[in-house]
């Protein structure tokens, strides 16, 4: 794959507890540079970027980041104030607790009501798969389908592991033909950007994406 491919596939991802504006600025003028898929970015930072950019590039965010144990009526109000202060695409992250419960019609609940509220925005759910066994990410895979969502996430980046090929294999046999795939979670080599696409992904969280291959890029466009 070329290395423009890959990057329109990578949500580029700065959502660091610490992140300062300059940070965030390079990372939204790199993504219109290189043109990624998307920005991925701290919640207080939606307006800002939304006002300093405008349509030049798609912002996403997150809810319920990243430990998940908010309820649901918190995560519709965050929801609520990141799509009115302009992301367009949402990370939210499942309730781990109800996961290890097995009260997976309180998952499945929750899922959709963030799907009916985020109108014609897209909802990658997380999972995190470090914390899941394999029954549990097989009965998620169904949930996330079947609750409406665009994507299932394999990782929020702050658990004990991040995304793994054979996950995505999992993935591609149980979540049907509809719902799309999203790795992130420790990609960070070129060949492992391509190894996810390859496997099926159509989006990749990434910090490192573009420093990875826009030397690549540019010695192209210098030849």
């Amino acid at each position: 794959m070329t290395a423009e491919g890959i990057l329109r596939h990578v949500d580029y991802t700065c959502l660091k507890a610490s992140a300062s504006w300059e940070e965030i600025k390079r990372l939204c003028e790199e993504s219109i540079q290189y043109h990624t898929a998307s920005v991925c970015i701290p919640p207080i930072y939606v307006r800002l970027v939304s006002e300093y950019y405008g349509k030049s590039l798609v912002i996403g965010t997150v809810v319920g980041f990243p430990l998940g144990y908010h309820s649901t009526a918190v995560k519709v109000i965050e929801m609520d104030q990141v799509l009115r202060d302009g992301a367009q695409e949402i990370d939210m992250v499942i309730n781990q607790c109800d996961v290890k419960n097995a009260q997976f019609e309180s998952v499945a609940e929750e899922i959709a009501a963030l799907k009916q509220n985020i109108g014609s925005g897209i909802l990658k759910v997380i999972v995190e798969t470090c914390s899941l066994t394999q029954a549990e990410k097989i009965q998620l895979c169904t949930i996330v389908k079947e609750a409406g969502a665009h994507y299932i996430k394999t990782s929020t980046g702050f658990g004990s592991a991040g995304a793994t090929l054979e996950d995505i294999a999992l993935f591609k046999e149980h979540c049907g033909p509809h719902l799309k795939i999203k790795a992130a979670g420790g990609i960070k080599t070129r060949e492992a950007l391509e190894a996810f696409l390859h496997a099926g992904c159509d989006r990749i969280g990434s910090s490192s994406a573009v420093a990875l291959l826009a030397p690549e890029i540019i010695h192209k466009t210098r030849s």
